[in-house]
């Protein structure tokens, strides 16, 4: 077989350590950038944290004397005090407004807690601790008790029966909160009504609907259970508002009252004076940082000794002019950072602006990504990362950059509108329906369409599905 040699010519776009850098620091919220910049600041001894100084000018005066035709010893000993931001920031200790949501933690030490305040067997405490660990986030055991008697039987070498695992188990669902180590939602809301029963005729009526008529329940075919049980309209919607305030998920419930929380603090925001819109970024987005004098005074001295040809000379300049590099990029990259959340936040400001001075969210006009990009001239995968992870303080409260962009769709006049506007009129249309005849997606669509969006019904369907809405069938009420 024959070899053949041909040239081609391939292009391909790289991009530099320095762009690299700073699309990763884009994705950072104002938290995270704080540990990050902690982080380098321990990694690199020639980056420091505070303001840039004057310096003398005998430094100005070596510096000429010592430069080297190898390199430029001014690129390293620029005075960086130029980095600075331009707007009127919060510093580090200043007052920060954030909003508390509660951190993904595991509620299995708590259990756990609760289950060694009973008097077990060591036997038990084992069964229990691995019922504890197959227990999903909402707190239920979806596996089958047969499959944790073989996983104890393999992994701990333990013989036990299913007999002995259910009695464990329903030792757990006796624990707090009530509903915890059920195996399905049926006997998740079982258990929280058997703990309710007090005598109260509505909630001794719940108890028999969920233990006996559940499927029924959750089909909304309340003619059926209204001629079982014999009651009367008035005395089921009673029953239903009970089972109505049962939790489906009492494991979210034992993460939320945990008091373990992490804060969403805003990158920017934006306050209205006499109907003019002020931006303010988050001081913590540009913290002062600075190159260090000593790594500078160093570089002199060692290039010095470079001329010398000394062999530990020359390594020592390569490792402190690789620092102060580092430290110069990344620098550059908070202070590009700061840059391009400033110039992002302040196109969309000014693009949603009728709904920033309203509050009003049929105010805010269809906006994609590539609106944003064109206005400040950057890439669309820019502005994806900005919006990432990114907050604003306003006055309608804390808001994610994401929920300013919505899809357009045109009227029957052929104005653009957002989805978002045609979403707000579906959600209130269905928050004041008639709860008895609730409006299905053919209705809604006539709706939409009658206020001069001619929607189609699969598109409500979508929408409403997309607000978390089930279908007419299941928001039926009594």
């Amino acid at each position: 077989m024959a070899l053949k040699q041909f040239f081609s010519q391939k292009m391909e776009q790289r991009l530099s350590p320095q762009q690299i850098q700073l699309m990763k620091l884009l994705q950072v919220p104002t938290m995270e950038l704080e540990s990050r910049i902690k982080k380098e600041l321990e990694e690199n001894p020639a980056l420091e944290e505070g303001r840039e100084e004057s310096e003398d000018d005998d430094l100005e005066e070596d510096q000429e004397q010592n430069a080297e035709k190898d390199f430029n010893i001014d690129d390293y000993l620029a005075d960086d005090s130029d980095y600075k931001t331009q707007v009127n920031n919060k510093g580090k200790d200043d007052d920060e407004k954030m909003m508390p949501l509660s951190r993904e933690k595991s509620f299995h030490d708590r259990l756990t807690s609760q289950l060694h305040l009973r008097k077990l067997s060591n036997n038990q405490l084992f069964i229990a601790d691995t019922l504890i660990g197959n227990l999903d986030e909402s707190g239920y055991l979806n596996r089958e008790l047969d499959a944790i008697v073989d996983d104890l039987a393999f992994s701990a070498n333990l013989s036990v029966s299913e007999e002995e695992v259910l009695e464990v188990l329903l030792m757990i669902q006796e624990m707090d909160p009530a509903g915890i180590g059920a195996r399905n939602l049926r006997e998740c809301l079982l258990i929280q009504i058997e703990r309710k029963q007090d005598g109260d005729i509505s909630r001794y009526t719940s108890k028999i609907i969920i233990k006996d008529y559940f499927d029924e329940f959750t089909k909304k075919h309340y003619s059926k259970i209204l001629k079982k049980l014999e009651i009367s309209d008035e005395n089921l919607k009673e029953a239903i508002e009970e089972i109505i305030k049962l939790n489906p998920k009492p494991g979210g419930s034992m993460k939320d009252s945990g008091g373990n929380y992490q804060h969403i603090t805003p990158d920017f925001e934006i306050t209205e004076i006499d109907g003019k819109l002020i931006l303010t970024i988050n001081g913590r987005n540009a913290p002062e940082l600075k190159v260090s004098h000593t790594y500078k005074n160093m570089l002199l001295a060692y290039a010095e000794g470079a001329k010398t040809k000394k062999k530990t000379d020359k390594e020592a300049l390569t490792f402190i002019t690789q620092k102060l590099d580092g430290a110069k990029w990344f620098i550059d990259a908070i202070k590009q950072r700061q840059n391009t959340l400033l110039l992002t936040m302040d196109a969309i400001m000014n693009y949603q602006k009728d709904y920033f001075l309203t509050g009003d969210e049929t105010k805010m006009r269809p906006m994609i990504l590539k609106d944003i990009a064109e206005i400040v001239g950057l890439d669309i995968s820019t502005i994806s990362r900005v919006a990432n992870s990114k907050y604003v303080q306003t006055e309608q409260g804390v808001i994610s950059l994401k929920f300013f962009f919505s899809e357009s769709l045109s009227t029957i006049t052929g104005e653009e509108v957002s989805t978002r506007e045609v979403k707000k009129i579906l959600s209130e249309a269905i928050e004041f329906e008639v709860k008895r005849k609730p409006l299905t997606d053919e209705k809604l669509a006539i709706l939409l369409k009658d206020k001069g969006y001619n929607i189609a019904r699969r598109t409500v369907a979508k929408y409403r599905e997309q607000l978390n809405i089930p279908v007419a069938r299941l928001r039926k009420e009594l």
